[in-house]
Order: structure tokens, then C-alpha cells, then sequence
């Protein structure tokens, strides 16, 4: 395909699955996916999550990284190559847009965790006697316009600069040594959790099933979580793939990235809720768990400080691996649409990405009371991305590869890089393309309707 022998490639495959796991692991993974489990029935929620996986995330993983691979292509461009039809290169630009609405407000959250390395350093946990100390010291940081703003600059220009470096020498070197050190460090903190007394309690949680927690909306919430968790839908996955060379073995490489993904939040699972339950904290924080209750587990935790200062780092490090694939989506866009130089586009829409990112860390401060149809700017731009562009790109995808490319080029194209599992287990293929064509997008289509709170 055109630009296919100036473009950037992974040089090595090792490279590309850690950056796309990377991509996969955010922030979700770490304080998300824990207590939606726990909520959830335990490992009853982890079975139906897993089945889930291999139900629609594999399948469209797959699917969307064998665009990339094809076309050589950002994902505006891909369905460009692939379809005579004005229609699809729009679906190709809403997951560019989501993608960069999504950097946008995920570095505010992001920039916390940045912030909150320098807390646990300072020794500020120390003063706090209960979740409520600790709660309203984060909503005192928040409310602060110059420390929202301030952390959102520094962790854009921190993911600026990985990008800036280009595919090999700065999203694949970078990712070869962050995926590692995320990896090491979420493990110090569970042997931690594992050594605390009651720390049982935090395994029972979480592994222990409760099936009469199991609903439909479990399922629901399963399905999503597959969904979300493994960046489909912004094009990230195609335009990493885009960098592969036909050589590679994009099921494999799929199965793999989708296993870092699971294995990652499960051990961030044990991690924290062995720490939760064995100082004595309540499990039902939620969305609250990181910046309300953690806190106050450190402070009670045996070598907690320095637990503390290890755990913002390796959770600013999931975000960091997220945002670089979320700006990569768009620099790609320009330097392969547009023609721009990849340091330009960086600088540019980096920089955008900042402003942009503004007004959702003024969602905690000056603009909390500003409203568009009931919600504040960073609520809004999380709705439009996470609930509505995401599961409807992820759902147009399956269809696209399913309907529209033709199966048989579809087969042609996969089976390069992945001869051995054509010959020796073509049932599998078979069940892929079941999966692709039939149940991914009904199922994508039940997770954007759960989205839209339709049921």
C-alpha cells in the first residue's frame, strides 16, 4: 500500500505486543477492574470477564490490527485503502477524534497519579487518620486550578516525548522498559498486600464466587469491561498495527496482548484489596479506592511509605502507556494523511491535547458548576468518547471487516505471519470469523446501548 515503504516499523515483535499491552493497560486496569470484580461476585465476574475476552475483545483486537498491518495506514487512511464508500474513512476519523478527546481528559486523571508520587514522597499520607482525611485532602489538590492544570502539563509533555521519538526509538524502547518496570513493581506491591494479616480476606473478594451476585447486568458490565479495557474502537490498535510487518502473527500476538491486559488487572486485584482488607479499610469505596482509601493503607501498612511512593509510580506509568498510543492515533492521521513531519504533529496536537485537557481539570474548580445537558465538561467529553464513538467504532469495525472487506481478502491477509494455524487449526479461524461476523457486533451493540443507560 502507499506510504508503506516510508513508514516507521516495530523492530522487533516483543516491541509491538508490549506497546500494544501497553496501550491495553491504563489506569482501568489498575483501580477499575478490581472493584468492578468485587462488586460483582469475584471470580464468578472474572469467569463471565474472560469469556467475554475471547467473545468480543479477541476477535475485534484481531480484526482491528489486521486493518492496520493491510493498508499500512492511520485508521482514516485504512478504510480509505479498503473501501470505494465515503461513509467508513468517517468511522476511521471518530476513533482518530475519540482518541484524542480521550487524551485529553484521561491526562487529567492521569497528571493526579503524577501528583500524587510527590504526596507519597512528601509524607503526606502520614497525617491522615481516615479515608474522609484523605478524601478531602485529594478534593483540596483538585479544587487547586494551578495543581490541576500544572500536573495535566507535565504528563502530556511526558507522553509528548515518547511519541516525539518516533515508533522504534521512542513508543517501542519506551514501552520495553516501562511494560517491564510496571510489571515488577505491581508485583512488590503484592507480595506486600500477601504478607498482611487478613490479606485472605482480599483473595475471598476477589476469587471467591458469589453467583448470586451474577445478573444480566453483570454480564453487561463484563462485556464492557472486555470492551474498554483492551482500547478498542480509537483506532489504537490499528494504527500499531500498521507498523507490523507481514511476517508477524497477528493471532498470536492478539492472544498475547489480550492475556497481559487480564493478567495485569488481576494481579493489581490481589495487590490492592490484600492491602485493603489486611489494614482494616473498607473494600466499597469504588471509584474513590485510589485517592480516598489507599492512602490511608499505606499510612497503616508496614513499610508503607515507601509501598506508597512504588504504587504512583506504576500507576502513572498504565497511564503513560495509554496515552502515548492515544496521541500516536492522530500524529499518525497527519503525518499520513496530511503530510506532516511526525515532530510537528507531536508538538501541535500535543499541545492541543493541553488546551483541550483545560477545561476538564476546571471540571474539579472554577468550572464544576457549568454545565452541558446536566454534566460538567469532563463528564461530557468521557460520555461522547467512552459511551457513545468508542463501542460504535468498535461495533462498525466488526462489521466492516465482517461484510464489507470480503472475508476471503480478510483470510488472505491474515493467514500471513500465521501459516501453521491455518493448516494445522483452521477450526479456530472458523470460530473467528463466526465470532467477527455475528456475535462481536451484537454484543458491541448491547455494551453501546448499557452505555447510553438505555438498560
Amino acid at each position: 500500500m502507499a506510504n508503506s515503504s516510508q513508514r516507521e516499523k516495530w523492530g522487533s515483535k516483543i516491541g509491538f505486543v508490549l506497546a500494544a499491552a501497553g496501550s491495553a493497560i491504563g489506569l482501568g486496569n489498575i483501580w477499575k477492574f478490581p472493584y468492578v470484580v468485587g462488586q460483582n461476585g469475584g471470580a464468578a465476574f472474572i469467569i463471565i470477564y474472560i469469556i467475554c475476552v475471547f467473545a468480543i475483545g479477541l476477535p475485534v483486537i484481531i480484526a482491528e490490527i489486521l486493518l492496520g498491518r493491510t493498508t499500512q495506514r492511520n485508521p482514516v487512511g485504512a478504510f480509505k485503502a479498503l473501501s470505494n464508500s465515503k461513509f467508513w474513512p468517517y468511522v476511521g476519523a471518530m476513533g482518530v477524534f475519540a482518541g484524542f478527546l480521550i487524551l485529553s481528559f484521561y491526562s487529567v486523571v492521569a497528571g493526579w497519579s503524577v501528583g500524587y508520587i510527590y504526596e507519597s514522597i512528601a509524607g503526606v499520607f502520614s497525617g491522615f487518620d481516615s479515608p474522609n482525611a484523605a478524601g478531602n485532602h485529594f478534593n483540596q489538590l483538585t479544587s487547586n486550578v494551578y495543581w490541576g492544570i500544572g500536573m495535566l502539563a507535565i504528563f502530556i509533555i511526558i507522553s509528548m516525548l515518547f511519541v516525539y521519538a518516533g515508533v522504534q526509538k521512542g513508543i517501542e524502547k519506551g514501552s520495553k522498559i516501562l511494560m517491564p518496570l510496571l510489571f515488577i513493581l505491581l508485583i512488590i506491591v503484592m507480595i506486600r498486600g500477601l504478607t498482611l494479616e487478613g490479606s485472605n480476606e482480599g483473595l475471598n473478594f476477589l476469587f471467591k464466587p458469589d453467583w448470586s451476585k451474577v445478573s444480566a447486568n453483570t454480564i453487561l458490565e463484563a462485556l464492557g469491561q472486555a470492551f474498554f479495557s483492551l482500547s478498542l474502537g480509537m483506532g489504537a490498535m490499528l494504527t500499531y498495527g500498521s507498523y507490523m510487518s507481514k511476517e508477524d502473527n497477528i493471532p498470536k500476538a492478539s492472544l498475547e496482548i489480550v492475556f497481559l491486559d487480564t493478567i495485569i488487572a488481576i494481579i493489581a486485584g490481589v495487590a490492592i484489596f490484600t492491602a485493603v482488607f489486611g489494614t482494616g479499610q473498607n473494600a466499597g469505596e469504588g471509584p474513590g479506592l485510589i485517592f480516598h482509601t489507599l492512602p490511608i493503607v499505606f499510612t497503616k501498612m508496614p513499610g508503607g511509605y515507601f509501598v506508597g511512593i512504588i504504587f504512583f509510580i506504576l500507576l502513572t506509568i498504565a497511564a503513560l502507556t495509554s496515552s502515548i498510543s492515544l496521541l500516536e492515533v492522530v500524529t499518525a492521521y497527519f503525518v499520513d494523511e496530511k503530510k506532516w513531519k511526525r515532530h510537528n504533529a507531536v508538538l501541535v496536537f500535543g499541545f492541543l491535547a493541553f488546551l483541550v485537557g483545560i477545561p476538564s481539570a476546571l471540571s474539579f474548580n472554577l468550572m464544576q458548576n457549568s454545565k452541558i445537558f446536566g454534566m460538567n465538561f469532563f463528564d461530557m467529553a468521557n460520555y461522547l468518547s467512552s459511551n457513545v464513538m468508542l463501542p460504535l467504532g468498535g461495533m462498525l469495525i466488526a462489521l466492516f471487516v465482517g461484510y464489507v472487506w470480503g472475508i476471503d481478502k480478510v483470510l488472505t491477509e491474515l493467514k500471513y505471519g500465521s501459516e501453521k494455524l491455518f493448516s494445522k487449526s483452521r477450526w479456530i479461524i472458523s470460530v473467528w470469523i463466526i465470532l467477527v461476523k455475528y456475535f462481536a457486533p451484537v454484543l458491541i451493540f448491547l455494551v453501546l446501548l448499557q452505555s447510553l443507560g438505555i438498560f
